[in-house]
């Protein structure tokens, strides 16, 4: 046989197996596809995508935990809490039909006073009683169903999307496409997390707040006022996931499950980065949206969150405090 029908039927037979974009490609001797690193270059951009936002959501779950040591499973409807604040305010029949900029602005406010208002009317209250960590983790599964089913008999069931950046064309970067609306998500998001990246290290209630996550009975010692910082963080954490939210309704539609549906990938970023850190929550979030979206070279899109919990399994078997997270001895 012909050395060129050798490589025409070994072709052939990986297009049969479904292997093409991942074989190499004989007839141009390059020892890739041609299709393979475009298509990389593009879901690592994704990846990035989807990690800025998992980061910016993962932090305020992490600073409660660190702070409060509480689980809180509502904190993906609080996500879901604030893109349906932002569709409110810019696309709901009958609303004011305020731009997006300053209907994102309105909704990471009312994530924050959610925040405030579940840490001033529940958990405080809970908490002050010694209410057991198990009764407070079932209560926060029960809370997460309530204001997940308040947001759908407001909102209703079916996707709605804002009315600004709804279709656009994308624009071409080498081999990566990204829409404007895309480059000002991720724009958006690296900004936001320098910014808390800055506030958590240079200013005073940044550093309090790591301070009572490290050690709260000494910095309760020190002089902290651990009470004002845990509302604090509660404010924090309702109004970074608000932001998340709108971003999130940004890249896909607005739906009342969308939080829900990140959930696990929050959880997931946070645990991987190590429980309570801020730090952490960043480098975890980035991580896993990085491997679930580059998952898809390799998988059906149907298993993305398989890979991200797979990741999640083999950290927590090598370093199980997590990537930057710190080992504790008990007794």
């Amino acid at each position: 046989m012909e050395p060129s029908a050798t490589k025409r039927v070994l072709v052939v037979s990986l297009a049969a197996l479904g292997l093409l974009a991942f074989a190499p490609d004989l007839a141009a001797g390059t020892g890739l596809s041609s299709t393979f690193l475009p298509e990389l270059s593009q879901v690592v951009v994704n990846g990035l995508k989807l990690g800025f936002i998992i980061s910016i959501t993962s932090i305020g779950l992490s600073l409660v935990y660190g702070t409060s040591r509480l689980v809180n499973f509502a904190h993906g409807d609080m996500v879901t809490f604030g893109a349906v604040v932002a569709y409110f305010f810019n696309g709901a029949v009958g609303g004011p039909r305020m731009h997006i900029v300053l209907a994102g602005l309105l909704a990471i406010v009312a994530g924050a006073l959610l925040g405030a208002g579940l840490q001033k009317g529940l958990w405080q209250p809970l908490q002050a009683r010694k209410t057991g960590k198990i009764q407070l983790f079932v209560i926060s599964i029960g809370l997460a169903v309530l204001l997940r089913h308040l947001i759908l008999l407001q909102f209703g069931g079916r996707p709605k999307s804002y009315i600004q950046y709804a279709l656009q064309e994308p624009l071409t970067f080498g081999w990566v496409r990204m829409t404007p609306r895309d480059l000002i998500v991720v724009a958006v998001s690296a900004l936001v997390l320098v910014g808390i990246g800055l506030m958590l290290t240079m200013s005073p209630a940044g550093r309090a707040m790591r301070a009572v996550s490290d050690n709260r009975d000494l910095a309760e010692a020190s002089g902290v006022d651990v009470r004002r910082i845990i509302l604090m963080t509660w404010v924090l954490a309702g109004a970074l996931g608000g932001l998340g939210g709108v971003l999130l309704g940004l890249v896909e539609n607005v739906n009342y499950l969308m939080g829900f549906r990140m959930l696990l990938l929050i959880f997931a970023a946070t645990i991987l980065g190590g429980l309570g850190t801020a730090f952490g929550a960043m480098a975890g979030g980035i991580i896993i949206g990085l491997v679930v979206e580059m998952s898809a070279l390799v998988s059906p899109t149907e298993l993305k969150l398989m890979w991200g919990l797979a990741v999640l399994v083999v950290v927590q078997l090598v370093r199980p405090q997590g990537i930057l997270g710190r080992k504790e001895r008990i007794g």
